[in-house]
């Protein structure tokens, strides 16, 4: 097995973690989209998407996730961590990212209509910022987008927004 496998199978697991914050999101009626951050093979932060909840529209997962790791290790400077995200980071997560300093994001789902990673924009790795991030996108795109697909279906059928 080589390193990218092992990589690979390490960004899985972690992304398990990840579904699991989804799925409780989806579960509170919140956009169904979980993130988690991971120091040294240890997971600090876990968060699932709260705007509804918190009614705020900054509590997406990503953002929950940095202020837990930020306390959790008593530094903005996230350095040494990486964000697992079940949905492609939006503008806003991509700059708290960029701000946090995170070296390596991993992210299932792309969004077309809302990613700052790779759909719309490339802002993690724009070399014109003070900072970039190593970038793995798709990594179990297809169960953490049908649990997007699947929501926003039910909402439709249920005629709400």
């Amino acid at each position: 097995m080589d390193d990218l496998e092992i990589e690979l199978r390490g960004d899985e697991h972690w992304l398990g973690y990840a579904e699991q914050q989804a799925l409780a999101a989806g579960s509170a009626d919140e956009v169904p989209v979980g993130a988690v951050i991971v120091r040294d093979r240890q997971l600090i932060a876990a968060a699932a998407n709260g705007r509804e909840s918190l009614c705020d529209p900054t509590a997406h997962a990503e953002m929950i996730a940095i202020t837990q790791a930020a306390a959790a290790i008593g530094d903005w400077r996230l350095e040494g961590c990486t964000l697992y995200a079940t949905l492609e980071p939006c503008v806003m997560c991509s700059g708290a990212i960029l701000q946090s300093r995170i070296p390596r994001v991993v992210y299932a789902a792309s969004d077309p209509k809302g990613g700052a990673v790779a759909s719309l924009f490339n802002l993690l790795e724009d070399s014109r910022l003070n900072h970039q991030c190593l970038v793995q996108g798709g990594v179990m795109a297809e169960p953490c987008g049908r649990i997007l697909t699947e929501f926003f279906a039910s909402k439709r059928a249920l005629g709400k927004k």
